[in-house]
């Protein structure tokens, strides 16, 4: 039986992994959903990027994990990333779901152009607003999981998005898979296609928007539960 840690992306909080991880459960798998300080139920906690590490390390040691799978959407990878490097041999995979990568000493916004939402931080004092419903758009998601998505949703934590990542040794050197929703037509990120010739990366593509735990979360379980069992 392997442990699964759900770590979901921007403005969401634990429950954005509901049916993913019961799907995880029903295939005999433990899988625990985490919200992250500073959103949905814990949006009152202070926040920042290594606080969202600690969060995660602190989840994984506090229930004695010793064969973790770290999953982490959008954002959360950069905070997943650099928990599976410090859980050790803890770690049996770690999974970026259509996410961002930590690099060291870079933060999640100096990672892509990004000036659109610096703008917005400085317009809201300190957090990144929620999307509009038009921005979940062509996402192969249904009006109601939009709507959902909007009004469960917590304004994002700006120190989040500001604060370096900190790496002791290059991401690629983790065993991991990296699921590509394609339905954007983009290829991986250029650091993906750049960890995946050191040979401890797969990449598996899902053709769905950017939130398959929404679209399309039995699929998403299926790919999950196969990254588990590679060595």
């Amino acid at each position: 039986m392997t442990d699964f840690i759900l770590v979901p992306g921007a403005w969401l909080g634990a429950w954005a992994w509901d049916e993913v991880a019961a799907d995880l459960r029903a295939a005999g798998h433990a899988a625990q959903a985490l919200t992250l300080s500073g959103l949905a139920e814990k949006k009152q906690l202070p926040a920042g990027q290594q606080i969202h590490v600690q969060d995660i390390v602190e989840e994984v040691e506090r229930r004695e994990l010793r064969d973790v799978v770290l999953v982490g959407h959008s954002y959360s990878g950069v905070p997943v990333g650099q928990a599976a490097e410090r859980i050790g041999d803890r770690l049996r995979r770690v999974v970026f779901v259509d996410s961002n990568l930590p690099e060291d000493g870079v933060s999640f916004l100096d990672g892509f152009p990004s000036d659109h939402i610096r703008a917005a931080l400085d317009e809201r004092e300190g957090v990144w607003p929620l999307l509009p419903a038009a921005a979940y758009a062509h996402q192969d998601l249904t009006d109601e999981q939009i709507a959902r998505l909007i009004a469960e949703g917590t304004p994002h934590p700006a120190a989040t998005l500001t604060e370096p990542a900190v790496l002791g040794r290059p991401l690629a050197e983790l065993p991991a898979t990296y699921v590509k929703c394609g339905l954007d037509g983009r290829d991986p990120l250029p650091a993906v296609t750049e960890a995946l010739r050191g040979g401890r990366w797969e990449l598996v593509e899902l053709k769905t928007g950017h939130w398959p735990m929404f679209s399309t979360p039995r699929e998403l379980a299926r790919i999950l539960d196969a990254a588990a069992a590679r060595h």
